[in-house]
């Protein structure tokens, strides 16, 4: 289950629990109307409460991300998993974004406020 908000140029969700291709369909759908009427858009990606995610997921967002590889100009990512941190730079190789990963959320979100995308 995802948890997603949004404002201006700054698109944030939660993933709770297992990550599915329904909930990545969901997030895509949202993203790409925000690009379409706002151009790129910073995100910020809470995986704290992930527990997992299915194959068929990790093969959508490589597939998004290399669609989309400049609509993106900040992905904050807010994990403990040091699993996920490598996937997060793996997903880097597909994206011109500036991607970091954080461990608290306070410095994400000031990172991601020192853009002139919000």
């Amino acid at each position: 289950m995802i948890v997603i908000q949004h404002q201006d140029q700054l698109v944030e969700f939660a993933v709770l629990g297992e990550f599915t291709l329904a909930d990545f369909k969901e997030f895509e759908e949202l993203v790409l109307y925000k690009i379409k009427f706002s151009g790129p858009v910073n995100l910020f990606v809470d995986l704290r409460e992930m527990l997992g995610l299915t194959i068929d997921v990790a093969l959508e967002e490589m597939r998004f991300s290399r669609a989309h590889a400049n609509d993106f100009a900040r992905i904050a990512v807010l994990t403990g998993s040091q699993w996920a941190s490598w996937s997060v730079w793996l997903s880097q190789l597909f994206v011109n974004a500036e991607v970091r990963v954080f461990a608290e959320e306070d410095a994400a979100r000031t990172w991601l406020a020192e853009t002139g995308v919000k």
